[in-house]
Parts: structure tokens; C-alpha cells; sequence
């Protein structure tokens, strides 16, 4: 047998037990090894750099799994897709009968650089390389993994105290201002993090419905101050691009629901996208569509502060983006917000006879602004919506520093190591 074959590797797997299908490693890994189907998330062997990038931003860990393979029997694409719960590892006495000495089961590579390197061996660098894993210094302790498929109870059930539709009724579209409450059984938050949902039923293969994932759009104490309740703002696709009715599982059901009926609940996750709580920290968002959940959250929980008296807070400015203000959600309440407060700017890319907008040219139009935040060390960066924005959006704030004179490689770093940008589109 070749020396080759016998020869053992970690291979980077993805637990599907935990996964969350939040495609956030997906969107991330530069050099595309990591791909999906309607039922598990995977990493190609052939493809991954072992660059670490998606180890960090992984909101429950199902990421990070490693087992010891022989180096020309890895576990195939095709494989992954099929398994409910990832395989055991390869013991030292199956490893010792290959005629390998393997390590620690469940060790990991050490990762590369922060820099990948593409298929064709050129650096490869995109947006997400910006993005902070870092919670801010002084973000509150978040509790995460209190319920799911590995913690001591597998979900909480949760009642539906509200169901609103917070934009006017499009004909491919429907978003919906959800309220949940859990009663007297614990579940803390923070604004930034997630829940998942559980949509009874099964799929096809007769499998139990994996959890779809979902930011808070509330504050951290309660959608009404006081109540242990939270919000969620959720979009039903109706149509797909070429006008055909589509009907999804899991925001089909929510939207759908009652006041009263009661809901599968997993989480909470996420330990970085939190927001400052130190005095004067400054606090700029940038969204697309439901993207404004956790930045809905984020201004409540100040609005809160504001009015307490208690805290001397910093600026905040919002860019929102939509294709029209009758898709943006919150669009009423939002222009009820005291100008004092909040430094509110829209970016509409479909309104008849104006050319098309979008919040990274109003960022590049507020440059002085956003100029003199990137260079106060307190002031704090918040990216959510579409892959399709972070590029765009990274690349405006790259101009900005310029513009005020910065490096952008050292602002960078600086966001990135400090906590202080941090990108979460899907």
C-alpha cells in the first residue's frame, strides 16, 4: 500500500445535530469549500485551506469538528449530505491496524493566516476578512446554548403573544413583527444574538424539520420592558423571481401564526454581534430588509437607556436600505424617533424615475460623518442583510477612511482586533 494512503489527516467536518443552517460559514470561506443542500451544510476536503476563517463565526460551534481520516479516504461530499450526526472518530487502535500513529482524536490543524489562499494559490481577500469575532470590550456576558439538540432540554416551547405585518402587503413579499413569550421559564438575551425556530412537521426524507434561524429584534429586557418576551421580524418570500408561487417551511409558519399558539424554540446564540455598553460609545448600523432586527433591537435597548437617565450615550446613525419604503419594515416608527437621537438614512433602489440607491452610496454622501467615527476608537460598526451589501458596504467604509485621511489597512485591523465592525449577511 502507498506510504501516502496510510498517512492520516484532520478533516473539518460540520455536526449536523447542532448546525443551525444559518449559512454563515458558507458565506464566508473564501476559497468555496463549504456547500449545502436542503438538509446539511458540508465542507469539501478537497477544497478547504484549513484557513480558519469560519471557525469563530459560527453561532453554536457545529463548525469546529474534526476526525481523523486517512489521507486518501476522507468522507465525500455525497456522504456529509446524508448523515443525521457526524461519525465516530477513528480510534488509535484503527489507526495503529492502518499502520499510522494518529494524534488526539478531534484535534484541529493549526489555521493559516488571516489571508486565504485561492485554488489557482493567490491570496485571496474579501469582505468577511474585515468582520470582528470579537464582542465589543465592554458588551454584556451573553448566554448561549441554553436549549437544543445537545443542551440539557432539547427546546423550550414558547407562546405567540403578537403576530403584525409591519410592511404594506406586496405581492412577493410579507414581513411580520412577531412577539414570543416564555412565561416563567428562563431565556435570556442579548440584542445581536438569535433564536431558532423549529417548524413541526417533516420534510421529504421524513425528517424532523431542521431549526431555521432568526435575529432578535427586541430588547434585551423584553419586546414590552419587563416581560420575558422577545420580538422577531420575519419575511415570507411569495414568489420566486420568475413569478411562481413559493411557499417555504419555516417563515411560512411563522407568519402564519396565531396569538396564543405555541412555538419550538432553540438558542439563544451568538457571542459577538453585541453592542457596547460603555458611556459615549458610538453605534453605526447598516441594513437591508429584516436585517433591521437586531438594529431595531439595538436602538430600543439606547431609546430605554435614554430615557432612564442612566446613560450618557454616544451617537447613532442607521443606514436602511429597501427597493421602496413600503418594503422597508419599521418605516412608521422610525420617523417617530427624536432627530436628537438617532441619525436616520434611507437608501431606496426601486423608486419609479430616480435612479437606484443604495446604503453604501448614502455612506460614501455622509463620508464627513462616518470619517469622524472611524476615527473614534468608541464608535462601533453593524452590518446585516444580504451577502449581496457586505462587499459594497465594506468597500464604502474603506473609502470613507480615505477620504479622512486614514489608512485603511490600519483602520482595519483596528476594527477587526478591537471588536468594533462586524458583518453578519446571509
Amino acid at each position: 500500500m502507498d506510504t501516502s494512503d496510510t498517512q492520516d489527516v484532520r478533516q473539518h467536518l460540520i455536526d449536523p445535530e447542532i448546525c443551525i443552517r444559518c449559512n454563515t460559514c458558507e458565506s464566508i470561506c473564501t476559497v468555496a469549500a463549504i456547500t449545502h443542500d436542503d438538509r446539511n451544510y458540508v465542507v469539501d476536503a478537497e477544497k478547504c485551506n484549513l484557513c480558519m476563517d469560519c471557525i469563530a463565526p459560527c453561532p453554536t460551534g457545529a463548525i469546529d469538528n474534526w476526525r481523523n481520516v486517512l489521507r486518501l479516504h476522507p468522507y465525500s461530499v455525497a456522504a456529509q449530505l446524508g448523515w443525521d450526526e457526524l461519525p465516530a472518530d477513528l480510534s488509535p487502535e484503527q489507526l495503529a491496524a492502518a499502520g499510522v500513529a494518529g494524534d488526539a482524536p478531534g484535534a484541529r490543524p493549526t489555521p493559516l493566516p488571516l489571508e486565504s489562499v485561492g485554488a489557482a494559490g493567490q491570496v485571496v481577500s474579501q469582505a468577511a476578512q474585515f468582520g470582528a469575532t470579537l464582542p465589543p470590550w465592554s458588551a454584556a456576558h451573553p448566554y448561549t446554548h441554553l436549549y437544543g439538540p445537545k443542551a440539557a432540554e432539547k427546546f423550550i416551547c414558547a407562546t405567540v403573544a403578537g403576530n403584525v405585518r409591519v410592511t404594506s402587503l406586496g405581492s412577493d413579499y410579507d414581513t411580520h413583527h412577531i412577539v414570543l413569550d416564555f412565561g416563567a421559564r428562563p431565556f435570556p438575551v442579548l440584542e445581536g444574538q438569535s433564536i431558532g425556530i423549529i417548524a413541526p412537521g417533516q420534510d421529504e426524507q421524513g425528517h424532523t424539520h431542521h431549526a431555521r434561524q432568526y435575529s432578535i429584534a427586541s430588547a434585551r429586557n423584553g419586546e414590552r420592558a419587563g416581560y420575558n418576551n422577545l420580538a422577531l421580524t420575519i419575511k415570507r418570500v411569495l414568489q420566486d423571481h420568475q413569478g411562481h408561487p413559493v411557499r417555504g417551511v419555516a417563515s411560512n409558519y411563522m407568519c402564519d401564526l396565531k396569538v396564543g399558539d405555541k412555538v419550538q424554540v432553540i438558542g439563544p446564540f451568538g457571542t459577538s454581534f453585541l453592542i457596547p455598553n460603555h458611556p459615549r460609545s458610538n453605534i453605526v448600523m447598516i441594513c437591508t430588509g429584516t436585517g433591521s432586527a437586531p438594529m431595531r433591537a439595538m436602538t430600543e435597548w439606547r431609546r430605554r437607556l435614554r430615557q432612564s437617565g442612566k446613560f450618557e450615550g454616544g451617537k447613532l446613525m442607521l443606514f436602511f436600505g429597501a427597493r421602496t419604503k413600503e418594503e422597508l419594515p419599521y418605516f412608521g416608527p422610525l420617523q417617530r424617533l427624536p432627530k436628537d437621537f438617532i441619525d436616520i438614512n434611507f437608501a431606496f433602489s426601486r423608486i419609479p424615475g430616480q435612479p437606484r440607491r443604495y446604503v453604501q452610496d448614502v455612506m460614501r454622501e455622509r463620508a464627513a460623518d462616518l470619517g469622524a467615527l472611524l476615527c473614534d476608537p468608541s464608535s462601533y460598526f453593524y452590518v446585516c442583510g444580504l451577502k449581496s451589501m457586505e462587499e459594497g458596504v465594506v468597500m464604502a467604509l474603506r473609502d470613507v477612511a480615505q477620504q479622512a485621511g486614514l489608512s485603511w489597512d490600519t483602520v482595519a485591523v483596528a476594527l477587526k482586533s478591537e471588536g468594533r465592525l462586524h458583518l453578519e449577511t446571509y
